[in-house]
């Protein structure tokens, strides 16, 4: 890894992500940047690990459907219940090809995201905002066959990325390249739970650069998966998509929310 091309100065979403899930690789200014989000919305760091716990439940719910292929973009630094270690534990088969554009990711990737002997894991160091370069990339086909179904993940990721349109060409680009039968797993940051000061709170912030992340409506999430079957229970919050605890202990917020979400590729 060529350490000249990180810029610690800078946060990241994936180091700020790994700071509130109680991770130890992040800088200076990941803390500054999450601490400054979390004190204008409390309750980001207990969505971030209601986040997680809806990957797990996710990828789970896929590889019980037959899925053994996992494309996994947007991966973040390693934590509990990565992509592979679900997948794995249902069937350890399973492959999966984990895509990040920060090189301490993919650094930490290598050298822990390693599984079952039975599957494989690869890495592609690309950003999703060039879908067709991820297409491309030989390590995707060493590794994936796209002729047959797929699990691809867009987990609190594309609200990163702020034009809609391009996001709406993201999404249309990965899933026209799956096979039926393949499976997107997404979740995206919203403000549908908020109220109107809310809203002008996060729209304020948004402006000014505090925050990078763009929320979006579940209208438009909708528009990005025309075409596309939602498993129930449809678009909820990531802590509601078949949750496994009681209601009770769930995170609930009016200041920002997280949709989860699951479709199948008819």
């Amino acid at each position: 890894m060529d350490s000249t091309r990180i810029d610690t100065s800078v946060p990241h979403p994936a180091r700020r992500y790994s700071y509130w899930l109680g991770g130890k690789d992040h800088f200076a200014a990941d803390r500054a940047s999450g601490d400054a989000i979390a004190a204008a919305f409390p309750a980001v760091v207990e969505l971030a690990r209601a986040n997680r716990a809806f990957l797990r439940r996710a990828v789970r719910t896929v590889a019980e459907a037959g899925v053994r292929q996992f494309l996994d973009i947007g991966t973040g630094l390693p934590a509990p219940d990565n992509t592979h270690e679900v997948a794995q534990a249902v069937a350890p088969e399973s492959r999966v090809v984990y895509v990040d554009n920060d090189p301490i990711v993919m650094m930490h990737a290598q050298a822990l995201l390693v599984g079952d002997p039975r599957g494989r894991t690869n890495y592609i160091e690309a950003d999703v905002r060039d879908p067709e370069a991820i297409l491309r990339r030989p390590e995707l086909s060493e590794t994936l066959d796209l002729d047959r179904p797929v699990g691809l993940q867009l987990v609190a990721l594309l609200h990163f990325v702020h034009d809609d349109e391009q996001v709406e060409g993201i999404v249309r680009t990965l899933v026209d390249a799956l096979a039926p039968g393949s499976h997107v797993v997404l979740s995206h940051g919203t403000m549908d739970f908020s109220d109107a000061g809310g809203i002008a709170a996060y729209e304020q912030m948004f402006a000014a650069g505090g925050t990078d992340v763009r929320a979006r409506t579940r209208a438009t999430l909708e528009r990005y998966l025309r075409g596309l079957d939602i498993l129930e229970p449809g678009i909820v919050p990531v802590a509601d998509w078949r949750p496994d605890d009681p209601a009770a202990a769930r995170p609930v917020s009016r200041d920002l929310g997280i949709y989860g979400l699951v479709a199948r590729k008819p």
